[in-house]
């Protein structure tokens, strides 16, 4: 579930980079927020996929 969150996250940062660029802040902390949540998982030692 918050990997999927995650991924959506990225490509919604990678969209609004190239294509509203205006909006870049806001769309980068979401991209930082989707590393945090990968990042944690990680170190949780929880799989990533599903």
């Amino acid at each position: 579930m918050l990997f999927t969150i995650a991924i959506v996250l990225v490509i919604l940062w990678a969209l609004g980079f190239v294509v509203f660029h205006v909006a870049g802040g806001l769309i980068h902390i979401l991209l930082l927020i989707a590393l945090i949540v990968i990042v944690v998982r990680l170190v949780q030692g929880r799989p990533i996929s599903g």
